[in-house]
C-alpha cells in the first residue's frame, strides 16, 4: 500500500463522516448526502440529461446518497407551473431507471421525495386544476385560494402518493420521502391550516390521520424491502403553529405505526418568503446550521433514524453534527452545490481544498447555479473537472477581482503559465467592497479559495501594478485576458460629481455624514447592505429606488431578509423615483427625482447623496491593445471546441479577451463564469 493510500485509510477510519451507515437494508458508505431540492432542470417533468448529470457529479464526487425529486408531484394538482418532477404517471420509469443505474454506478444510493403541495399548487398553469387542501385558507406565497378536501379528494390522493412511490421502486430507486412541512401532509397536521371538524381535524390523531393512511398506503405498494422516510417539521417557530412537544408527539405516532424507515428533520414554516429563508432554507441573514439544538432536542423523542440539512455550509459542522450523534446523516446539499468532489477532497486529505459555499443563496436565485461554481446546474455544458491544454502557453490576466483569480485559476490548471496583475494592495476586487458589510462577509471566501488555489498552482500574481500596454507586452503573452472590472457610475446625472459612491462609504475613503439620502439605481445588495451599515453607526437616512420595491434584483432569501432589516430599523423609503440631477442648495445637497409612474417631480434635501447606479468598465488596455491582436479582442463565450476558437483568430499573434465588469455591469456569477468558460478553451 501506498502512503498516500495509507493515508486515505487512515483518514477514512477516524473521521465519523467517512463512517458507513446500516439504513434498514441499505448500507451507505459515508454519513454524508444531498437532500432532495427543486434544481427546475427537469424536462417536462422527466429527469433527462441534465438533471441525471447535475446529481451524477456528486455520486462521483463520493456522496453516499444523492436524493431528487424535491417537491416532485404525486398528482396532477400538485403543480406549482414547472420544475417539478412528474411522477403521477409510469411515463416517468424508464427515465428513472437510467438515473438510477447512473448513480448507483458510482456506489450511491438514490432516494426521491413524493409529495403533494396542496394549497402551495397553482391553478393558474400547468394543469389548470384547482388547487385543493384541508382547509379553505389561502397561503401567503403562493396566492391561491384552494378547495377544501372531500373524502374522494383523499382517498385519490392517497393511492397517488403510494403508486408513485411504486413507480420509484419499480424504477430501481432505493426509497422515498414524503414531506411535511407546508406540503399536504403538513397542512393537515398544523392548526394554522386544518380547521376540519370531521375525522381528519381537531385532535393531534386526527389531524395525523391523512398522513398515516398516505405511509400505510405507501407501505403497501413497495413492501418492505424499499426504504420509506417522511421530512418531518420538529418545531413550526411559533405563532400558534405546532409546538416541538406537539412535533415529537406526532413523530411517535408515526413511529408506532410501522411504516417509516428514517427521519429527515426540518424546522419551522414556508408560507411566505421570508419564513422559507429564516426557516426552511436559511439564507444570508441566518447562520449557518441555526437549527442543530432543535435537532438534538427532538433525537431524544424518537428513535428512527435521523437526517438534518440546514445551511450546514462546512465539513467542520457537519462533522460535530455526526460525531456528537446530534443526526445520522448530514445533508449538505448547498455545499455540494459549490463543490460536489467535497467527499472525495476529505477522503484524499484534501479537506482546505474544498470550494466553499459562502451562503450567498445565489443557488436559490438561479436554481442551482452556485455563485463561484459556474459548472453547477450546467454539466452538459461546462465541465467540472479541467483537462490539461495540448500547448502550455503564456497568459496574462489583468485585474485581480472575482473574474480575474478565476481566470488565473483556470489557465493554471490548464498548464499554462501564468502572471497575474493586480492594481491594488490585495486580491479580490469588489468582492472585498463588498464584504465591508457585514452581512455580506461570508463571500470574502470565493476569494480566499482562489488564492490559495493560485498559490498551489504557482501563479505569479504580482499586487501593487498598475500596467499598461507595454508593461503587458514585455511578459510576450500567448493570450491576455482583461478583468480590470469597472468604476461606479456617477456620470448619469447632472451633478454626479457631487455624489458619493457606496464603494466610497463601504471602504471608508469617503466619510459618512449626518443626514443621508441614498440613491438605488439597481435594486442590487450593495446600497441595501450599505444602508444598514449607515444605520448601525447611528445616521439618519432615507432611501429612494427607481424599481418598484427594495431589493428588486435579488433571491428571495436576501429579498425579504433586506425588506424585513429595512422594516426593523423604521428607514424611510420611496419607491419608483428615478434620480436626475443633484446640485449644491447652501450648506446642503438638492436632490431632483422623477416619479416613473406619473412624472411628477420632487427634491429632497441632504448633507450627501449616495449612489449606486452599477459601473462603468474600466477597458482602457483592452481598447489600446484589441487592433494589435489576432482575435481583434472578440469573445465567443460560447464556444464548445479549439476549432471554434481557431475559426475566430484571424491572424498571428496574441489574443486578447475581456471579461466580468470589463465588460458590462453585472454580479459575481457573470465574473467567474466568464473566465471559466473562456479559459477552459485557452
Amino acid at each position: 500500500m501506498s502512503m498516500t493510500d495509507r493515508t486515505q485509510a487512515t483518514a477514512v477510519n477516524r473521521d465519523p463522516l467517512l463512517q458507513p451507515f446500516q439504513l434498514k437494508h441499505l448500507m451507505l458508505k459515508n454519513r454524508i448526502i444531498s437532500t432532495s431540492h427543486a434544481s427546475m432542470m427537469d424536462d417536462g417533468g422527466m429527469p433527462l440529461e441534465r438533471y441525471q448529470r447535475y446529481h451524477e457529479e456528486k455520486a462521483k464526487g463520493g456522496i453516499a446518497m444523492t436524493m431528487i425529486g424535491g417537491s416532485a408531484m404525486s398528482s396532477r394538482d400538485s403543480s406549482w407551473g414547472g420544475g417539478q418532477l412528474d411522477l403521477s404517471s409510469d411515463a416517468i420509469i424508464p427515465h428513472l431507471t437510467a438515473m438510477a443505474e447512473r448513480i448507483h454506478k458510482h456506489g450511491c444510493a438514490i432516494m426521491s421525495q413524493v409529495s403533494h403541495l396542496g394549497r402551495r399548487a397553482t391553478a393558474y398553469s400547468s394543469t389548470w386544476l384547482p388547487v385543493v387542501a384541508p382547509s379553505r385558507i389561502r397561503e401567503t406565497r403562493n396566492r391561491n385560494f384552494p378547495r377544501e378536501m372531500d373524502e374522494y379528494d383523499i382517498r385519490r390522493i392517497v393511492t397517488d402518493y403510494a403508486e408513485s412511490a411504486r413507480r420509484c421502486r419499480d424504477a430501481g430507486l432505493d426509497g422515498v420521502e414524503t414531506v411535511t412541512g407546508g406540503h399536504l401532509i403538513g397542512q393537515f397536521l398544523s392548526p394554522l391550516t386544518n380547521t376540519r371538524t370531521d375525522g381528519f381535524g381537531g385532535s393531534m390523531r386526527n389531524r395525523a390521520r391523512f398522513g398515516l393512511m398516505v405511509h400505510q398506503a405507501i407501505r403497501k405498494a413497495v413492501g418492505d424491502n424499499f426504504l420509506v422516510g417522511i421530512r418531518l417539521v420538529m418545531d413550526e417557530g411559533g405563532d400558534g403553529g405546532l409546538s416541538a412537544e406537539d412535533c415529537a408527539e406526532i413523530a411517535q405516532l408515526f413511529e408506532a405505526e410501522g411504516h417509516l424507515d428514517f427521519f429527515n428533520s426540518i424546522y419551522g414554516r414556508m408560507d411566505s418568503d421570508l419564513l422559507l429563508s429564516e426557516h426552511n432554507m436559511p439564507g444570508l441573514f441566518q447562520k449557518s446550521a441555526p437549527f442543530l439544538k432543535e435537532v438534538e432536542a427532538f433525537r431524544r423523542e424518537v428513535k428512527l433514524p435521523l437526517i438534518h440539512a440546514a445551511a450546514v455550509r462546512d465539513v467542520a459542522t457537519a462533522r460535530h453534527a455526526i460525531r456528537e450523534n446530534i443526526v445520522d446523516l448530514i445533508g449538505m446539499t448547498r455545499a455540494h452545490i459549490a463543490d460536489p468532489q467535497l467527499v472525495n477532497k476529505i477522503i484524499r486529505g484534501e479537506e482546505d481544498r474544498i470550494r466553499p459555499c459562502v451562503g450567498a443563496s445565489y443557488c436559490l436565485y438561479k436554481k442551482v447555479h452556485c455563485v463561484h461554481n459556474p459548472s453547477s446546474g450546467r454539466e452538459t455544458v461546462l465541465p467540472h473537472e479541467l483537462t490539461k491544454a495540448e500547448v502550455a502557453r503564456k497568459i496574462v490576466v489583468i485585474g485581480g477581482g472575482p473574474g480575474g483569480l478565476e481566470a488565473a485559476r483556470v489557465c493554471a490548471e490548464r498548464g499554462h503559465q501564468v502572471v497575474l496583475f493586480e492594481a491594488a494592495s490585495e486580491l479580490g476586487g469588489q468582492i472585498r467592497i463588498a464584504t465591508a458589510a457585514h452581512e455580506r462577509r461570508n463571500l470574502l471566501g470565493i476569494v480566499d479559495w482562489r488564492i490559495e488555489e493560485l498559490q498551489r498552482l504557482g501563479v505569479d500574481m504580482r499586487l501593487n501594478s498598475y500596467v499598461d500596454e507595454t508593461d503587458v507586452m514585455v511578459e510576450n503573452p500567448s493570450a491576455i485576458v482583461v478583468a480590470t472590472g469597472g468604476i461606479p457610475d456617477t456620470n448619469f446625472i447632472e451633478g454626479g460629481e457631487l455624489c458619493t459612491t457606496v464603494w466610497d462609504i463601504l471602504t471608508a475613503s469617503v466619510p459618512a455624514a449626518e443626514n443621508i439620502l441614498i440613491y438605488d439605481g439597481t435594486g442590487r445588495q450593495a446600497a441595501a447592505s450599505c444602508a444598514l451599515e449607515l444605520v448601525a453607526k447611528g445616521k439618519k437616512l432615507r432611501y429612494a429606488m427607481l424599481d418598484e420595491m427594495l431589493a428588486f434584483e435579488m433571491s428571495y432569501t436576501d429579498k425579504s431578509g433586506f425588506r424585513k432589516k429595512f422594516a426593523e430599523l423604521s428607514i424611510p423609503r420611496t419607491v419608483d423615483i428615478r434620480l436626475i440631477k443633484v446640485e449644491r442648495d447652501g450648506n446642503s445637497l438638492l436632490a431632483s427625482f422623477r416619479n416613473e409612474l406619473t412624472g411628477e417631480i420632487t427634491a429632497h434635501h441632504a448633507n450627501q447623496i449616495v449612489v449606486d447606479n452599477g459601473t462603468v468598465p474600466v477597458d482602457d488596455i483592452f481598447s489600446a491593445l484589441r487592433d494589435q491582436s489576432s482575435n481583434f479582442g472578440e469573445t465567443h463565450f460560447d464556444v464548445r471546441s479549439k476549432n471554434d476558437i481557431a475559426h475566430a483568430t484571424t491572424k498571428d499573434g496574441f489574443e486578447i479577451h475581456r471579461i466580468g465588469d470589463a465588460i458590462a455591469s453585472r454580479d459575481i456569477y457573470s465574473a467567474i463564469q466568464d473566465a471559466f468558460r473562456l479559459c477552459s478553451k485557452l
